[in-house]
């Protein structure tokens, strides 16, 4: 067969032009309707600036590309093959939307010209706008008709998927497109010219008004939000609330931006502020928003006719990506003031203004104890409480980084004192995400942080939706740790399912039938070394697993995988609060 080294082939340029995007990574489940993408690529690139990563599934393809985004800030391309592909990976990405993680992804259709059309597949895989499909959870989405339209609309969607507020961004390539051959590549101007706009400075009135209402405030309040992890910005929030004398709250689900060691942190919350800190916020005089998920929401928790409220000031970009489909821009939040910008570009802004002498200096801060950490731990069955134990003791020993944790660990048990001690949630609350998204932070981290030691802890069903993705780990060598807190059932529901049989009367016994995963158990330990894992368990004692917890961290510390099976107990717990629910 004769070799066509000197022609070139559309894909050829769609390959070149994402490649002058500085993604590192085209994450894949193989279709063919990119497959002259794939072979330009392999062939045309080298495999190399991107690489392949090779997964087999499309959802945890894309939540690859969010774990790497956690750690980096960096989008990754997903390429997903057709309308079934993007159907696929449809949850994925709405996680990424609702967590504000860009991603680029790239989808192919059918021919469009129905001529071109072999029977059969070509039509059922064909689809007049596949950009409907992700339409309503993503920033942007585009189907070049043309070579330069299709660099174009590479380059713009690097753009739009780095500019603030982050989020998903989907371009369709049709198959002709890819696989025409053309004469030459167009000209173009150097990608270079094309830079990715930097966050509003706020105005000088603002951060005159902003000063005047901090130095006002006797008992300022910041809530620290869904912030960057670098470690100027860290360091950075740190000083303000030093400076102002904030006490500081943190969100379980949006990862570590302030060190939860900290004299002024008060408290790690979830739905709502808990009682032993209520007070703190009720009696704040000044409440500063730093890009927090739900703001308007939180506030309600407190103040749920808005009476008695203090002074908020409300900084987020969140507002520009509202739209009428998805209910993720929450409740309205009242604020004083609402500085649209990013809360790096805002703190750096008024730590030029702010005085640095007053009470509230840095010397005046020491380190604080955790006070979610549990005691008496040695005997009796296994809780989360003795994987929280176990994971502070690796953390002391090693640098690590938490990617990911059940919904039932208690706030306040950790030491988060980098911006990569902690990761946060899904973002849209998806099961499933969980193992893909510790994938593709233990990729991020091992080309970026080869210092961080990778952990996720995953429930049972999280893990079970989407287990697959732990043989892409083994397939690219990634160093990763993964404990299953593993209790046999969706008990989150089985919870919602007991008070609703008590409301009605009826039997609570039932809560189980069709949420426990029993009869049979899944063999997890199996599974995972079938895909490339060491793996031990069931394990049933706190020596065990402390044991096990550590040559797991000594065996991924040397570039192994690991998985580690912890059957605990069923604890009930409550996920809302009454003054979250307003039900009694």
């Amino acid at each position: 067969m004769t070799k066509n080294h000197n022609k070139t082939w559309g894909s050829d340029v769609l390959a070149s032009a994402l490649r002058e995007t500085g993604v590192p990574y085209l994450v894949i489940n193989p279709g063919g309707s990119y497959r002259g993408l794939h072979d330009s690529v392999v062939n045309y690139l080298g495999n190399q600036s991107p690489q392949l990563i090779m997964c087999l599934h499309e959802e945890y393809a894309a939540s690859i590309a969010h774990g790497y985004a956690m750690v980096t800030g960096e989008p990754l391309a997903v390429a997903v093959h057709s309308n079934v592909g993007i159907m696929h990976a449809s949850m994925a990405v709405f996680n990424a939307w609702c967590g504000r993680i860009p991603l680029i992804l790239i989808s192919a259709n059918g021919p469009v010209d129905a001529a071109e059309r072999r029977p059969w597949i070509d039509w059922i895989h064909t689809s007049a706008d596949h950009g409907a499909m992700v339409r309503n959870y993503t920033k942007w989405d585009d189907q070049p008709a043309s070579i330069p339209a299709a660099i174009e609309a590479i380059r713009r969607a690097a753009i739009v998927t780095r500019t603030q507020p982050t989020a998903p961004v989907m371009i369709n390539f049709d198959t002709s497109l890819q696989e025409n051959e053309i004469d030459a590549a167009p000209e173009l101007p150097a990608p270079s010219r094309y830079a990715v706009p930097a966050p509003t400075i706020p105005s000088t009135a603002d951060i005159r008004s902003l000063v005047s209402m901090i130095e006002q405030a006797k008992a300022p309040v910041i809530l620290s939000g869904r912030l960057s992890r670098t470690d100027t910005s860290w360091q950075n929030r740190i000083d303000f609330a030093e400076r102002i004398g904030a006490r500081v709250f943190t969100s379980v689900g949006v990862g570590a931006s302030f060190p939860t060691n900290h004299a002024l942190h008060a408290d790690e919350i979830g739905f709502a502020f808990s009682e032993s800190t209520r007070p703190i916020i009720e009696a704040a005089d000044l409440i500063i928003g730093l890009e927090w998920r739900d703001l308007g929401g939180t506030l309600k928790t407190e103040w749920p006719t808005g009476e008695n409220l203090p002074q908020v000031i409300n900084c987020s970009m969140d507002h520009q990506i509202a739209n009428g489909w998805s209910m993720d821009y929450y409740s309205l939040a009242p604020a004083d003031i609402h500085v649209a910008t990013t809360a790096d570009t805002l703190v750096e802004a008024l730590l030029e203004k702010l005085p640095e002498t007053g009470e509230s200096t840095k010397e005046g801060y020491e380190l604080s104890s955790q006070s979610g950490i549990a005691t008496g731990l040695e005997e009796g069955p296994l809780r989360m409480a003795n994987i929280v134990s176990c994971f502070n003791q690796i953390a002391e020993d090693y640098k690590s980084c938490l990617i990911n944790r059940p919904i039932r660990w208690p706030t306040n048990s950790n030491n988060f004192d980098h911006p990569l001690s902690y990761l946060g949630d899904n973002g849209g609350g998806g099961l499933g995400a969980g193992p893909g998204i510790a994938v593709g932070a233990a990729l991020a981290l091992r080309d970026h942080f080869p210092e961080r030691l990778p952990i996720a802890i995953l429930g049972d069903g999280d893990f079970m939706m989407a287990s697959n993705a732990l043989w892409t780990a083994a397939k690219y060598d990634l160093p990763l740790l993964i404990l299953i807190a593993n209790n046999h059932t969706y008990f989150a529901d089985e919870v919602l399912q007991e008070k609703v049989a008590e409301q009605r009367g009826r039997p609570v016994e039932n809560k189980t039938i069709g949420i426990s995963i029993d009869e049979p158990q899944p063999d997890i330990v199996n599974l995972a070394r079938s895909l490339g894992f060491d793996a031990e368990g069931p394990l049933m004692d706190h020596n065990s697993l402390e044991q096990s917890f550590q040559q797991a961290a000594k065996s991924v510390s040397e570039g192994k995988r690991v998985l580690l099976d912890v059957s605990i107990e069923q604890e009930n717990f409550d996920i809302f609060p009454e003054r979250v629910t307003n039900k009694k």
